[in-house]
């Protein structure tokens, strides 16, 4: 074959088959579009690439070998693509839920009194973490220390936050403290 392309007498003989093509791939491939598009791209890479015919096969032959190679390509693609479809979902499956953006503005009241009763290192780090949403990262900037360290402070500010809500709130902090009628806040 010419690098052009098949030569047209080859060319022909392909263009007859199509529906013999076509047909093939679809007892392989269950989606008749994606069988379609199969054969059609074989089409296209012949012409395109002027792939050669060895001389002891016909070309019929030597397109069913290229339509089985493109469908053994199709399975290929498809397990890898489903693989990380499944490890996409598991990892989705990992993360916290998202919060609701309006839980920012339902925060019960008697919060922010308990927060400005923590030392001052732990009312930046719970404000700068966890209600701005800043990165650990600009926490451990800010206060000049290792991001480590700054994982402690943030752990002791909400570990403090706790012991200052169940003092205050008493039994509405089992609940996420979401809109509370707590004593402080009446």
């Amino acid at each position: 074959m010419p690098a052009s392309g098949p030569s047209d007498p080859s060319f022909e003989i392909l263009l007859a088959n199509r529906e013999r093509f076509t047909a093939f791939v679809r007892k392989h491939i269950q989606n008749a579009n994606d069988a379609d598009d199969i054969v059609q791209s074989a089409f296209a890479r012949t012409i395109e690439k002027g792939e050669t015919i060895r001389d002891d096969e016909s070309v019929v032959a030597w397109f069913y070998r290229v339509l089985r190679n493109a469908i053994i390509d199709y399975y290929r693609r498809n397990d890898v693509r489903n693989r990380a479809t499944e490890e996409y979902a598991r990892e989705v499956d990992r993360l916290p839920p998202v919060p609701d953006p309006s839980d920012h503005q339902e925060l019960c009241q008697c919060l922010w009194p308990l927060l400005d009763g923590l030392k001052s290192d732990y009312q930046d780090a719970l404000k700068l973490v966890d209600l701005e949403e800043n990165p650990l990262s600009a926490l451990a900037e800010s206060a000049a220390i290792s991001e480590n360290n700054a994982n402690v402070r943030l752990h002791r500010a909400r570990r403090a936050l706790k012991k200052q809500v169940e003092a205050t709130c008493g039994a509405c902090a089992t609940h996420g403290c979401l809109n509370c009628t707590c004593r402080r806040h009446s």
